[in-house]
């Protein structure tokens, strides 16, 4: 990661004084500097025009006194916008734009405010802006510099998602989530309300969902470690159909609609545990206890299950009035159905054995879909799925492609002129981690999603251009199989939901990563004022290592977003304000290291940013690669393995190289010929991903790159149930003998043992880092 040079931020002229530079950046900003400001203060008025909801302008007044302390009268309605007062005030209005419905304009000069939408969205997302662009403090007066803004959003749809199936949230923390995307500009709060471990929606007509899917008997500890907790989990954790109207509503005042998801025919093991006449073997089924897929599905051949489901959506159609009903789709294996006499007759019977889907049952799930899809239509519903339904071949004319499998799903959807949106995995969801450090953050799932990945997206780059209109928006993704608490789910979304915004109203053009950061402080600095518990990483030190120029040695460059001082260490100690501090010369690390740097603000120092450098005699010598890593996991190709930075628990990192089928195979050039002995490796093991250690090593010795003599060679045995994740370290050792160049095989594992949940029998995946020469 390059340093951060943040010389481009605009700073306050004075603590109590405006900031447009505000996120989402806006389209157009016009400083205007030959007119006076306008002073807010406890005498300024707020009016709004006929056409404006009075909850808007109330919402105005509130953001004020929320940032600022400074307490306005209520709102004062007028018969046209020429009865304003006399006095400096701001007015709300609105003129129709049906072009850009959500778009507005900002004005301020010395006389007044005025903010006009473009629909009631737009003014809206005007308000937002004034909003964000107050300075946060206890205030008697605030200057707002004169300016011009003409705003408007690229893209209609902007959502961000949470499940609360795996681990609940009460009414409270929905409400407060809400509040938080209308923050962001965010229109859609898609909402995860059933999986295979909980249903949380009271649904009348079948009450035991109610009194007995909610409820799992205890939930697996870890990812799937084959322990569990022993505590049921679940009872009473649900929404009566009177809170969900209660938060719709809380929604439409904030403009934001709610895409509620009832996925199927997957992810309904707890709906067979209370229903078990649904599935294709009839049960007994127990709310499910642990993460991942469950070969157990809806019974598609089930007149009862279709039936069941359609009852299902009839509720949820008279609870959620937006135009979109997302009815999952995703991750469903298709074993039960093709052992189920009810499943094949239906597909006899409707011919499904003539299509261009992938196999018979796919397009069985394609028909069910179809049926479901089709239903909603009467309603005038449009219908939203995971991108595995395009697998069926049979999707309806009403329906939306989310694509989350990267954006092959969305692309694909794009070029049938099917309408998508994007959520690709391995950039927008948000349980994935947001640092290398991962010891430092709350459990995840695993993954690597840091704010600046996020920022760099551009979902229609990929896309030809005859097809970008197809994409009509990004969303964001949290799911919560290891999120227990609302802290945690502000954690994982904050600030990463800014970038996010950017990335759904933001131009790329307009997008620049180093004037974000400059943007994001005055967020950061909001958040902390509403109480949102957001990951501090972006406030780190931030470490560039690069081979120093004419040495064996590195050479560390350290930087701040704010600038702030920043102090360090070599061993691995917290640093302190006595510590030595840094300057633009870098730090040049030449022999084994940890180092630890921290940065100062407030007379507190910062959590320390720590890099364990391990220097051998293989480090940074040439290095030649003889088998490919696989294609996501490249990174830094061959010199990963010996660039002395050892990689963490974090296989996504950058600092590790990923194998697949195939083992890593190496050749070191130590330079010159030297006495050697031993060959340590590290591996990165995730059994959940199918991410195992290393099944042997073998090692060379030559000192013409042409004949070799093997030197060493050991077996490792499989992975078993009981063997944890983390770091698994290993040394070969060998007779000391002299040579130049060093060849190190290190064997993968071909077939996962049986007792893996996802993957057994498949090849294994094989992360392996600095290999050491000793």
């Amino acid at each position: 990661m390059a340093a951060l040079t943040l010389a481009g931020c605009t700073p306050r002229q004075s603590a109590s004084v405006s900031n447009y530079d505000v996120i989402p950046q806006p389209q157009q900003v016009t400083l205007i500097a030959e007119q006076a400001p306008f002073v807010l203060d406890k005498a300024t008025q707020v009016f709004y025009a006929p056409e404006v909801e009075p909850r808007d302008a109330e919402f105005l007044v509130e953001y004020i006194a929320e940032s600022t302390s400074i307490r306005l009268s209520h709102p004062t309605p007028l018969g046209t916008v020429s009865e304003e007062s006399s006095e400096p005030a701001i007015v709300l209005s609105i003129e129709e734009n049906a072009s850009q419905p959500e778009g507005y304009t900002l004005s301020v000069g010395s006389s007044g405010v005025r903010i006009v939408g473009g629909s009631a969205d737009g003014l809206f997302y005007g308000i937002q802006t004034l909003r964000k662009a107050l300075p946060v403090g206890k205030f008697g007066s605030v200057e707002l510099s004169a300016v011009e803004i003409a705003d408007s959003p690229r893209f209609g749809y902007r959502g961000m998602h949470l499940d609360i199936a795996r681990h609940f949230q009460d009414i409270d923390f929905v409400k407060k989530y809400i509040d938080l995307l209308a923050l962001h500009n965010i229109n859609t709060f898609h909402w995860h309300l059933v999986d295979d471990q909980g249903w949380r929606v009271e649904i009348k007509k079948y009450p035991l969902l109610t009194s007995i899917s909610t409820t799992r008997k205890e939930t697996v500890i870890g990812r799937n470690s084959g322990v569990w907790d022993g505590k049921p989990y679940g009872k009473g954790m649900y929404y009566t159909q009177e809170e969900l109207r209660e938060v719709v509503a809380y929604a439409a005042e904030r403009h934001i609609n709610i895409i509620p998801e009832i996925d199927m025919p997957g992810h309904m093991v707890a709906v067979l545990a209370a229903y078990p006449e649904l599935g294709c073997t009839g049960g007994p089924y127990d709310v499910w206890t642990i993460w991942g897929v469950s070969e157990d599905l809806l019974c598609a051949g089930n007149d009862k299950t279709i039936e069941f489901c359609k009852d299902i959506l009839d509720e949820i159609v008279d609870i959620f009035p937006y135009e979109y009903i997302h009815i999952g789709g995703d991750e469903c294996p298709k074993v039960r159905w093709e052992a189920c006499p009810k499943c094949q007759a239906r597909i006899a019977a409707e011919g499904l054995h003539n299509t261009t889907a992938k196999s018979p049952e796919e397009a069985l799930q394609g028909w069910f879909m179809r049926q479901m899809s089709d239903h909603l239509a009467t309603y005038g519903k449009s219908v939203v799925a995971w991108d595995e339904v395009l697998d069926g071949d049979n999707i309806g004319d009403n329906m939306v492609i989310m694509s989350w499998r990267g954006e092959v799903g969305g692309i694909k959807a794009a070029k049938q002129k099917t309408p998508a949106i994007m959520v690709p995995n391995n950039v927008l969801y948000f349980d994935y981690y947001q640092t290398k450090e991962v010891d430092r953050e709350p459990f995840a799932i695993g993954g690597y999603n840091p704010i600046e990945k996020v920022y760099a997206y551009d979902p229609t780059a990929n896309i030809p251009a005859e097809y970008q209109q197809y994409i009509i928006g990004v969303q964001a993704n949290i799911w919560t199989e290891y999120i227990h608490t609302s802290d945690h789910v502000e954690h994982m979304a904050l600030p990463r939901m800014s970038a996010l915004a950017e990335v759904q109203w933001s131009n790329p053009e307009q997008k620049d990563y180093e004037r974000f950061l400059c943007r994001l402080q005055p967020m950061l600095d909001l958040y902390r004022a509403l109480d949102y518990n957001y990951a501090p990483y972006v406030l780190d030190v931030v470490a560039d290592l690069q081979p120093a120029e004419g040495e064996r040695a590195l050479r560390a460059t350290l930087s701040t977003l704010d600038g702030a001082p920043i102090y360090y260490t070599l061993d691995g100690t917290a640093p302190t304000a006595k510590s030595e501090r840094y300057t633009s010369e870098g730090v040049t690390i030449s022999n084994s290291s940890i180092l630890s740097a921290s940065a100062l603000r407030h007379g507190r120092m910062s959590q320390p940013m720590e890099v364990e450098v391990e220097f051998s005699r293989s480090t940074l010598c040439p290095i030649t690669l003889l088998t490919h890593p696989a294609p996501n996991y490249t990174f830094g190709g061959a010199t990963t393995l010996v660039d002395g930075m050892v990689g963490n628990k974090n296989y996504r990192t950058g600092r590790w190289l990923g194998f697949y089928d195939t083992p890593c195979v190496a050749i070191i050039d130590l330079v010159e010929p030297q006495q050697t002995s031993q060959v340590k490796f590290n591996v990165c093991v995730n059994k959940d991903d199918g991410c195992m250690d290393a099944r042997g090593v073998k090692v060379w010795l030559s000192n013409d790159n042409n004949e070799w003599q093997l030197v060493a060679s050991e077996e490792y045995a499989p992975m078993t149930l009981e063997d944890d994740h983390g770091l698994y370290h290993h040394t070969i050792g060998y007779e000391p003998t002299e040579a130049r160049y060093i060849k190190v095989e290190i064997a993968c594992e071909h077939s996962i043992p049986a007792w893996h949940a996802f993957f057994p029998g498949a090849p294994g995946f094989l992360f392996v880092d600095e290999i050491a020469v000793e």
